[in-house]
């Protein structure tokens, strides 16, 4: 993808100028603008170039985070927020120049309600980082979208994981948001109470708006109890269309699956060579159960008994911790073993999400293409919701790979929509997949250029993600 097929934004030099100037008074060394400081809170992980912003600033609090919003709107300087740089589809690059917002300092922790199951936390805080402040408490905060991202930007792209099929997404577990608008104003966008019909769901708006409507500077998240009891493990399967018909099947039953993971055989070949893993070179579903001691024990049998109908199987699962990190640290590794798989190459992870209907017809329809167009591809997914990734191994200094590679994530990206799925199911658009946004959406993209422009009639908060300014 070239600079040129991006979003254009306008840089506005002179303000830049004059807004830095007057940031650097004020926040000192906080500020930095030295090159490798800027290209690193750009993007990197694709082959979507960089576009560094022209500072970067640490705030600390909600105050400071105002008043860089107030001399960025004045002057017209975009504000691009910063997590720890995990999103995939450009989110964090600054095509107009601007401020990047790193919001890492703002990482408290600010109260836990253990009767209420919910606790308040700034953006800047790891999901691990929380869990480990909760465990003394008996509560944990669920979504795992793998990598150790801030909570603030998984609120931003609205992320998932492995748990999102027993526990939801991002959506599903903010309760309200503290948000810093583009003029400056502080907004909360709803109470601590489990429900609420009062007017616009401004909470909902916000996560996955990718900062292009405001800065997030609180959290409130719903909490969960830790299970008294997991049970854990692997089943083999014949093919992959086997494996998504006895994922289907222990969906319909009502078994109460924690976590449910593909693995295709191209996968688990890597996973095998890269975390040792002694389990067939074949699809693979991985499993989790959350409950009693008798719960747990009873859904992994009644699995068992699934996975066999569908020529699956044996299903090998335990109980004991150990076993089940080193199974859960292979799958969350599985971008790492996947690159065991053409050392030397840069991978490039893009996900879809179709009903899970269509998930098995979706995937082998998607690893024929990958065959026919003589690319290295393999496939995990969260298919307990229909959502699977593809992690491309391709040269990216080769334009013939990368263009290869462009061509299929297109073909990728409308198989999915014409399924009635998405283009993302947990990745986000950010620049990468805009023109797939008004294919899957059609005319409510001219209302989220509507409510964009209501809030951010400057255009400076992200600028150049998600939507284009016009209809193309």
């Amino acid at each position: 993808m070239a600079l040129a097929d991006l979003e254009r934004v306008e840089r506005n030099a002179a303000g830049i100028g004059t807004a830095l100037g007057i940031l650097k008074q004020r926040f000192g060394a906080r500020m930095q603008t030295g090159q490798s400081v800027r290209e690193q809170h750009a993007h990197t992980t694709t082959y979507i170039p960089n576009q560094a912003p022209d500072a970067v600033i640490f705030p600390e609090s909600t105050e400071e985070v105002v008043e860089i919003v107030r001399v960025c709107a004045e002057h017209r300087v975009p504000v691009i927020p910063f997590g720890v740089g995990t999103s995939l589809e450009g989110h964090t690059n600054a095509p107009g120049g601007g401020v990047s917002l790193d919001m890492t300092n703002m990482n408290r922790v600010i109260r836990v309600d253990a009767e209420d199951l919910d606790c308040v936390v700034e953006p800047g805080i790891t999901r691990e980082a929380l869990n480990e402040y909760l465990r003394d408490t008996g509560l944990f905060f669920p979504i795992d979208p793998g990598a150790n991202a801030t909570i603030g930007g998984m609120a931003s792209t609205r992320a998932s994981g492995t748990n999102a099929v027993r526990y939801g997404t991002m959506r599903d577990n903010v309760m309200a948001l503290t948000v810093v608008m583009a003029d400056g104003k502080v907004v909360t966008t709803a109470k601590r109470a489990k429900k609420s019909s009062a007017g616009y769901d401004l909470t909902r708006l916000f996560v996955g708006a990718e900062g292009t409507l405001g800065v997030i500077t609180q959290v409130t998240l719903r909490l969960q109890g830790i299970p008294q009891a997991i049970s854990g493990g692997v089943c083999p399967f014949p093919s992959v269309e086997a494996a998504c018909e006895a994922v289907i099947a222990t969906i319909q039953m009502g078994i109460p699956v924690a976590r449910i993971e593909l693995v295709n055989q191209l996968m688990m070949r890597g996973m095998i060579n890269y975390s040792k893993l002694d389990y067939p070179e074949s699809p693979c579903l991985f499993l989790e159960f959350h409950g009693s001691e008798a719960g747990v024990k009873e859904q992994a049998e009644m699995f068992g008994e699934i996975a066999d109908e569908y020529g699956g199987g044996p299903f090998m699962w335990t109980t004991n911790a150990e076993e089940r990190a080193k199974l859960w640290k292979a799958r969350h590794d599985a971008y790492w073993a996947s690159m065991s798989l053409r050392p030397g190459a840069q991978g490039i992870s893009t996900d879809v999400c179709v009903p899970i209907s269509g998930l098995a017809e979706c995937i082998a329809a998607t690893e024929i293409d990958i065959a026919e167009n003589g690319l290295i591809g393999p496939i995990v997914g969260h298919v307990g919701d229909g959502n699977f990734h593809v992690a491309l191994l391709l040269d990216a200094k080769d334009p013939k790979e990368v263009e290869a590679a462009e061509a299929f994530i297109a073909r990728l990206n409308m198989r999915a929509i014409a399924m009635d799925g998405t283009c993302t199911g947990e990745h986000g658009i950010g620049q990468g997949k805009m023109a797939f946004l008004e294919r899957e959406l059609g005319a409510g993209v001219d209302v989220m250029r509507t409510i964009k422009k209501a809030l951010d009639p400057d255009n400076i908060m992200n600028p150049g993600k998600i939507m284009p300014s016009h209809r193309h």
